[in-house]
């Protein structure tokens, strides 16, 4: 039974068990489902570049490819959104039987890169997203964008706990700890 081909399903009919031939392809397809997680993804419908070459080699086709998308999510740190974009390299064999060796095969004369492009795109996008290296993220008393007042100081917060040290001060002098009489 096979199954029905997606986007990024290339035929390689004319590749097949005909080592030494290569062929080059371009795709831009939209994402059939979101790739990510809550805080950062590839929509569903965004434009995936795939820049993919395939050669026919004794064992099956090898694929290599540069897949280029723009993440869209929020940072971490202020809750902006932020749009990022993803690069991604990849090189699969898809073999032409099945074998536990290979974990991706040539089904029905076609290579079906949508499940690679998706682990690769996954695992590329960042784990804690940030609209900019050094963002200060939110105030924590009033929950304003830090970034949006970049005069203001922190307000120090003293530990309740320690206010009856308050009127304790460091002696500075070299004569050593203040003597009480």
């Amino acid at each position: 039974m096979s199954t029905p081909p997606t986007a990024l399903s290339i035929p390689v009919f004319d590749l097949i068990h005909r080592p030494g031939e290569m062929r080059e392809r371009q795709l831009d397809v939209a994402a059939e489902e979101a790739y990510g997680n809550a805080v950062i993804g590839v929509k569903k419908g965004a434009t995936i570049e795939v820049d993919a070459r395939l050669e026919s080699l004794h064992d099956g086709i090898l694929v290599t490819a540069g897949v280029d998308a723009v993440a869209e999510g929020e940072c971490v740190r202020c809750l902006i959104d932020v749009a990022l974009p993803v690069r991604v390299d990849i090189a699969e064999l898809f073999a032409y039987s099945e074998d536990e060796a290979f974990d991706y095969t040539v089904a029905d004369e076609h290579v079906d890169l949508e499940p690679l492009v998706r682990d690769a795109v996954v695992l590329a996008l960042p784990f804690q997203p940030v609209c900019r290296p050094d963002c200060p993220g939110l105030d924590p008393e009033t929950g304003e964008r830090l970034a949006d007042f970049p005069d203001r100081k922190p307000a120090e917060v003293l530990d309740p706990r320690w206010s009856a040290l308050a009127g304790f001060q460091a002696d500075t002098t070299d004569e050593g700890p203040a003597q009480t009489r």
